[in-house]
């Protein structure tokens, strides 16, 4: 709600922040965040973006083809360590292994709390089940729950799920 602008001696400020909230998923550290700006007496703000930290490292990790020890620098007494890199799962192998987890919990009817992030600032946190995968077109569609109805995704736009219990 934006609040009118009155004819005090008050003047309005808009400041550009970066803020770095804490969450299991990005949805719950967004809702966080909203939590937190609508409670803090703020006439009006807007959300433009949101990044998970450490996005970038995985990322080049797994696009790192050799894996090279890295040698500690001591004392001249003492005799240098080798240090290998932790091992690094082909991304090819982290895509199968989810969408193998996918087929399967379509199998078993599961239900999942899916966090979409659709762009622009918006995010969606459905209870659902998963209905189908198209691998070929990169499409998943849900049976959101609460709302009875079928909604398509592109797996691109999928953060997170968890399995309901």
């Amino acid at each position: 709600m934006i609040k009118p602008l009155t004819s005090t001696n008050k003047s309005s400020f808009i400041f550009q922040i970066e803020v770095l909230v804490e969450g299991t998923t990005n949805g719950e550290a967004l809702e966080q965040l909203l939590h937190q700006l609508n409670n803090g007496g703020f006439l009006d703000y807007q959300v433009k973006s949101g990044i998970q930290l450490g996005q970038l490292l995985e990322e080049r990790r797994t696009a790192s083809a050799t894996q090279q020890p890295i040698p500690t620098q001591l004392p001249p007494q003492e005799k240098p360590i080798s240090v290998p890199a932790p091992p690094i799962a082909s991304s090819e192998s982290v895509i199968n292994n989810g969408l193998e987890r996918i087929k399967q919990i379509i199998k078993n009817n599961s239900l999942i709390r899916l966090v979409v992030n659709k762009g622009l600032g918006i995010t969606l946190n459905i209870p659902c089940r998963i209905l189908n995968m198209n691998e070929n077109e990169n499409l998943i569609t849900v049976y959101h729950v609460d709302e009875k109805q079928v909604y398509t995704f592109r797996l691109n736009e999928i953060e997170d799920y968890k399995e309901q219990t």
